[in-house]
């Protein structure tokens, strides 16, 4: 049984540290391309202020994966971390996504 939960919590904190990644890569492909634009100072701007979404989603999902490698308890702990912040890192994801989608 302590396998079967260590590996969830294992497949659960990857999964969030993915998504977090990929959140933040998206933000700075955004930053990027605003930064090499005339007039991409709101784009900036956005994604100043979702840095710390960024930021804390991507270091909660890293402790999540930390805490993997402890006893049961603590991989109980880790999924509930991953869940979580892999839950808000997808809901901003696809927020930023939506509001900058292009070439319909």
């Amino acid at each position: 049984m302590e396998t079967i939960i260590h590996l969830i919590a294992l497949v659960a904190a990857l999964a969030s540290v993915v998504v977090a990644l990929g959140h933040t890569g998206y933000l700075a492909l955004l930053n990027s391309a605003a930064a090499k634009r005339a007039g991409g100072g709101p784009v900036a701007d956005y994604v100043r202020s979702r840095w710390p979404v960024a930021g804390g989603t991507t270091g909660a999902s890293l402790l999540a994966l930390l805490l993997t490698a402890g006893p049961t308890f603590l991989d109980v702990v880790a999924i509930l971390l991953a869940a979580g912040s892999g839950a808000v890192a997808t809901k901003a994801l696809q927020s930023t996504r939506t509001k900058y989608r292009s070439g319909n």
